[in-house]
């Protein structure tokens, strides 16, 4: 007789390889698990509502008293669990974040794990790691760390493209009588359903990065995209007139300054927001910075992003001081981490 009960979901997971170097090696942060007995990387299941990036940075916080900045992604990691449910894991390479950094501010505060769900935290060099690490997935996440630490591809820093959320239709905000149709179009304000929602949803998945600059369109649509990120983290909101549609209409060429100059920004996570018809321009510098294949991960045409939706490219300086994108992640966060 077939099988008619329903499927068990999967489990959901995510957490992170943390790293530093101290006196010219590499060290990650590996935690200990009395119930299981083993040595891990931080990590737990996503909480309702939550997404993997939210849940990555909170895991960590929560069971090794550590704030990180996720960098870029590493493998998913999927296995089945003794009943039967499938499990999987999304990983990314993080550091820790300075106790001034602004993204903190923007986080929620976490309880640390129990005595009995994790009784030691510790920092080894990635040899020794690989002998305590007990089980083989995650000696090989280890291996593909120590792979990209080898090939000057670890230490990178993070550029975040913000498509702003969904704004009122031109057709119910119009009005040629009051206004001029420039002004129209920089006074549009972001719906109150989805717009403004997923605006709040962008917090906690911006803080996930560790973004402390923000430069954004004056255009209302975009400024009340990012402000409640700006809010929560106490930043300054820069305004940049080269990222309207309008400036870049006349002249795209000073957009494409302006997002090339913050690719090369290494000293501070930075997102940028902008609207859709901006987005070739900005790709067009990302593709300076980008080889092809990476370039395929993500859409070569209109629209590059949904309303709403964030690109994160992650940049690196190569041997011989060329600066190149290593990773690209793409995401729309969730409506009910906006709520």
């Amino acid at each position: 007789m077939a099988d008619t009960s329903k499927a068990r979901p999967t489990v959901r997971a995510a957490g992170a390889l943390v790293w530093r170097e101290a006196s010219g090696h590499l060290e990650v942060l590996l935690v200990h698990r009395p119930r299981y007995d083993d040595w891990s990387f931080p990590k737990g299941k996503v909480e309702a509502g939550e997404s993997v990036r939210t849940c990555a940075v909170r895991e960590i916080a929560e069971e090794t008293g550590i704030q990180v900045a996720l960098g870029q992604p590493l493998d998913t990691v999927r296995y089945r669990l003794p009943d039967g449910a499938r499990k999987e894991v999304r990983y990314w390479a993080a550091r820790e974040l300075t106790g001034d950094s602004p993204a903190l501010r923007a986080r929620p505060p976490v309880a640390p794990a129990d005595g009995a769900e994790i009784d030691d935290v510790e920092w080894v060099r990635s040899k020794k790691a690989r002998a305590l690490l007990t089980h083989p997935a995650d000696r090989d996440l280890l291996g593909s760390l120590v792979d990209l630490w080898e090939d000057g591809k670890l230490d990178t820093w993070t550029f975040v493209l913000v498509r702003h959320a969904r704004a009122v239709k031109r057709s119910v905000w119009n009005r040629p009588k009051e206004r001029d149709a420039e002004t129209d179009e920089a006074t549009r304000p972001l719906t109150k359903d989805q717009g403004e929602v997923r605006a709040r949803a962008l917090v906690p998945v911006l803080a996930a990065y560790g973004v402390a600059h923000v430069i954004t369109s004056p255009w209302r649509r975009c400024y009340d995209t990012v402000a409640p990120y700006t809010q929560a983290a106490g930043l300054e909101l820069v305004a940049e007139p080269a990222l309207t549609e309008a400036a870049h209409a006349a002249k795209p060429k000073a957009a494409r300054k302006v997002v090339s100059k913050v690719l090369r920004r290494r000293d501070v996570p930075v997102a940028v927001c902008t609207h859709r018809p901006v987005l070739p321009t900005v790709m067009e510098a990302i593709s300076d910075y980008a080889p092809g294949k990476l370039l395929r991960s993500v859409p070569d045409q209109d629209p590059w992003l949904k309303t709403g939706e964030i690109m994160v490219v992650h940049m690196a300086r190569r041997p011989r001081g060329k600066i190149r994108a290593v990773a690209i992640e793409k995401q729309r966060p969730m409506l009910s981490e906006g709520r």
